[in-house]
């Protein structure tokens, strides 16, 4: 396929399973960009945010290394998690370090992200969802939770939102969303990463108006957020916040699918093998079926 052929794609979500997607990209798109949401409360993320006021930077990270060459001794060092040795470090992956002085430096936390993927050669861009660190918020069957930390242990989940209810969204991100060929959400965890971005009107407006095919990729398993979840309860969590995708893709061998609420569906072996510890998407096997979906 040549670079003209090859379609711009578009990865909406958070976390290890937008990294995955943006892996997967790699290998069939001509110009890809990550729009990652920035709700991140806890760990590394939190500690920066809350220091700073800055956007949650360790999902982006994540993002960036996944868009860097494969054995970049730099990417590496990005996802380095200093030790208790390290004192005051302790916990803190260096790039969200990075990140965090980049946007001291230069002003700008969107500009930041920009000179971290020129240093790491990353083939794409990744973009915050907002551009101002924002709260998730859900209603669950325990009440409303605020946080991202808390939201993930709320048990079961009706609808998740943000505070501020109608952040300012990075024009690029939008722009990007017009512009694709497909836009991918997922996977990843529902609620605090895929639909924390789908929560943005912004956003969800311009997919809305996107003339991209939409996939929802489907998680291979359930977690505490979606317990009990099949194929098709997570589709109907999409179709609940404003998005209705053309497509869900899943594993059937992963995941229970049920009676989905889109027309649009599409079964492929998407789990890694051979097993590790956990159920993961193998990136080259998502590649092949989102290739498939183009258009």
């Amino acid at each position: 396929m040549t670079d003209a052929a090859r379609p711009k794609v578009v990865a909406l979500g958070g976390g290890h399973g937008t990294a995955v997607t943006l892996r997967a990209a790699r290998q069939y798109a001509s110009d890809i960009t990550g729009v990652v949401s920035v709700a991140d409360d806890g760990g590394s993320s939190g500690r920066l945010r809350k220091a700073l006021g800055i956007p949650a930077p360790g999902d982006l990270r994540r993002c960036l290394v996944a868009l860097s060459e494969d054995g970049n001794p730099l990417a590496a060092a990005f996802d380095h998690r200093f030790s208790a040795e390290a004192g005051d470090l302790e916990g803190h992956a260096l790039g969200n370090l990075l990140i965090a002085g980049l946007a001291d430096a230069l002003g700008s936390f969107t500009a930041a992200l920009e000179e971290a993927a020129r240093l790491l050669g990353a083939e794409g861009r990744v973009l915050p969802a907002t551009a101002e660190a924002v709260v998730l918020k859900a209603v669950s069957d325990t009440g409303e939770v605020h946080g991202q930390v808390a939201v993930q242990n709320a048990g079961r989940i009706a609808h998740v939102s943000l505070v501020p209810a109608d952040p300012e969204v990075p024009a690029a991100a939008l722009a990007a969303i017009a512009a694709a060929d497909q836009i991918v959400l997922g996977p990843g965890s529902l609620f605090t990463s895929v639909l924390a971005v789908l929560a943005v009107p912004a956003i969800r407006e311009a997919v809305n108006a996107s003339p991209a095919t939409v996939v929802y990729v489907c998680n291979l398993r359930t977690g505490t957020e979606t317990e009990g979840y099949d194929v098709a309860a997570h589709a109907e969590a999409v179709l609940a916040h404003g998005v209705s995708p053309d497509v869900v893709l899943y594993d059937a061998s992963a995941i229970e699918v049920g009676m989905l609420p889109v027309p649009g569906q599409a079964a492929a072996e998407l789990t890694a093998r051979p097993p590790t510890a956990a159920t993961v998407h193998d990136p080259a096997r998502l590649a092949r079926a989102l290739a498939g979906l183009v258009g």
